[in-house]
């Protein structure tokens, strides 16, 4: 709470100088008043918003840490054999795409190099 300049306790002791033509001071004491409930309502409510905001940040760190456990554990371990599914990402269905792709260019050039005898075998399999 930097940049606070006053306290509830300093608004309510808070003398003002009267003068001739001045304000009514039941009137200014009136309002000090409501001041000082608003002031004690917002260090209310900023005290509970700091320590809701501390509990989640705990929160967030806990779940951090369960998370990165988690993600140790689908890890396959080296001479098990335990194996995970992997996670889909953008880069698979290219490779998919690109994989199809080689699997017509190799057929075409086998077509090319070994047209013939392909073309005479009675296994029809390998073409796409």
């Amino acid at each position: 709470m930097e940049n606070i300049n006053y306290t509830p306790k300093d608004i309510l002791q808070k003398e003002f100088r009267q003068k001739m033509r001045g304000y009514d001071p039941n009137d200014v004491d009136s309002f000090l008043d409501n001041i000082i409930k608003d002031y004690e309502t917002f260090n209310k409510q900023f005290q509970e918003l700091s320590d809701e905001n501390e509990r989640l940040k705990v929160q967030v760190d806990e779940l951090n840490k369960q998370l990165a456990v988690a993600g140790n554990q689908q890890m396959p371990s080296a001479g098990t054999g335990n194996s995970t599914v992997s996670r889909p990402t953008a880069s698979q269905p290219m490779s998919s795409a690109t994989n199809m792709d080689i699997l017509k260019r190799l057929s075409n050039l086998e077509r090319r190099v070994f047209g013939s005898q392909l073309d005479s075998g009675s296994n029809e399999s390998h073409r796409l």
